[in-house]
């Protein structure tokens, strides 16, 4: 009784997979390389789980492709391609840096510098404001030649 109980314990605590055993591929290297790939393939339903933590039968079509590409002898790259043509950039968790994406991207570090060059100019703007409204030593002396009448 208390072995059960320790079992369930120990089962309900592991990561729960949503790849079912029919979909496991018999040779252990594609299989690992299908996990690697599928952990950065995003459900299109879910939208934050990855292809082997989903049950939407979306992921089941989307984990078989996956790995029967794999057995017809396309590179990770090709498959994730494959994958991508057919989804769009949306189901990579990790978006690729090329065309279109790129503005994004480069967005933040450009706001960045541009924001930080604008605050920059304001204060050396400021600075040379306060030196110009600062008195002359002439000016000075005449101010105080009134201030003393």
């Amino acid at each position: 009784m208390m072995r059960g109980a320790l079992l369930a314990l120990l089962l309900s605590a592991s990561p729960a997979f949503a790849v079912q055993p029919d979909e496991i591929l018999s040779d252990p290297g594609l299989e690992a390389r299908a996990r690697a790939i599928s952990q950065n393939l995003r459900c299109p339903v879910c939208q934050g789980e990855d292809i082997d933590d989903s049950n939407a039968p979306i992921s089941r079509d989307l984990r078989l492709a996956v790995r029967a590409r794999l057995v017809a002898g396309d590179s990770d790259a090709q498959v994730v391609d494959y994958v991508v043509a057919r989804y769009g950039e949306f189901v990579l968790f990790k978006p690729r840096v090329d065309g279109s994406s790129l503005i994004l991207w480069l967005a933040g570090p450009a706001m960045l510098l541009a924001g930080a060059a604008i605050a920059l100019a304001m204060t050396r703007r400021r600075a040379g404001a306060a030196e110009a409204e600062s008195l002359s030593a002439a000016d000075k002396a005449r101010l105080e030649a009134l201030m003393k009448k």
